[in-house]
């Protein structure tokens, strides 16, 4: 097995049923995350008899690098899996630190109007080991230390919800990543079903919603998602999920033009999350030359904003981080690949 296909009570787990204490799995994770050794032969504090083991079932594999196209505040990067198939992620430069943002799934089934992901199809699940791969891969081929993690890249989330589950477990252990649970946040297209029981998790981890519409007849056309769950049903769930865990939810809008973004879905959208703890975060949609929507001119995302503001909602407006590189979520991997619609 990869050694990053365990969390840390997993590992745990598998030693003492074959033989080994419990803290032998601390001792382990120490030398992996905190001091970066990759060979159980360099663990100086294992015994003969545990190295060995290791050595004999356990084994290190990282993800590969192939390409990377860099802006002055963003990176993205193009990674192989041991299978040939590849997947991208993306690092940010705030001015807080540096975030990461991780792809779930090989490909996407969810088939947004305006996703580059999903005209290449799911393949599969990624593995804990290739949520974890990302952070690591990246953190080490930049030498930075990441502070926040945006589980929005490829894919639905909650499409992989147990590994996802376990990912959550590996970033925020401090003997792991280490990343503390506010600085995590997982998006979905709204699965329902998983919204609750992400809730009951009561787990301080971010949610992130894209709704990119105000009512079901918009979202029906531009997400497949909304005819097996509607508005109403979504907000349901959030509102449970406020509920449950006291966090605010952040609502992800799209910026279309002449699609969402009328006054009348600004008003709509704003009698939609009024009075809920839930924040708007209107986006600029990085335009491709495989879909015909257009992005929201600056006059229409700003007055949009502003009937938002008057009706007394949190709203922002993402700041866009790399205008020069293969933005869509999904278009690098597609360019590689040579994915024609």
């Amino acid at each position: 097995m990869n050694i990053y296909d365990f969390t840390l009570e997993e590992l745990e787990s598998f030693l003492v049923s074959n033989g080994f204490k419990k803290f032998n799995a601390t001792q382990i994770i120490e030398w992996i995350y905190e001091k970066n050794v990759k060979d159980f032969n360099l663990m100086t504090n294992l015994s003969k008899k545990l190295i060995s083991f290791l050595n004999e079932k356990i084994y290190f594999e990282d993800l590969k690098v192939i390409k990377v196209e860099k802006s002055t505040l963003a990176n993205k990067y193009l990674l192989e899996l041991n299978d040939n198939n590849k997947i991208e992620c993306v690092l940010m430069n705030h001015d807080y630190g540096y975030s990461l943002c991780v792809s779930s799934q090989v490909g996407c089934n969810m088939g947004c109007a305006f996703c580059e992901s999903g005209r290449l199809k799911k393949v599969r699940d990624l593995k804990l080991s290739e949520l974890v791969g990302q952070v690591l891969c990246v953190s080490n081929y930049e030498k930075v230390r990441i502070s926040s993690i945006v589980v929005m890249g490829i894919g639905e989330p909650f499409d992989n919800f147990e590994n996802i589950k376990r990912f959550i477990s590996v970033v925020t252990n401090n003997k792991m990543i280490n990343i503390g649970q506010r600085h995590l946040t997982i998006s979905t297209c709204g699965l329902v079903p998983k919204i609750y029981e992400f809730a009951d998790l009561e787990t301080g981890v971010n949610l992130a919603i894209s709704l990119h519409a105000p009512n079901n007849e918009i979202r029906n056309r531009i997400m497949k998602v909304n005819r097996a769950y509607k508005i109403e049903e979504v907000m349901k769930a959030l509102d449970y999920y406020i509920s449950k865990t006291n966090r605010r939810v952040t609502i992800e809008y799209i910026m279309l033009n002449g699609i969402n973004d009328s006054d009348e879905c600004a008003i709509e959208l704003s009698n939609l999350v009024k009075g809920k703890l839930m924040y708007v975060n209107l986006i600029p949609y990085n335009e491709t030359s495989h879909f015909e929507l257009k992005r929201s001119n600056d006059f229409k995302i700003k007055r949009f904003y502003d009937i938002l503001k008057s009706n007394n909602i949190n709203v922002t407006i993402r700041k866009e981080m790399g205008g020069n590189l293969s933005a869509a979520c999904g278009q690098l991997r597609a360019n590689q690949e040579g994915c024609e619609k």
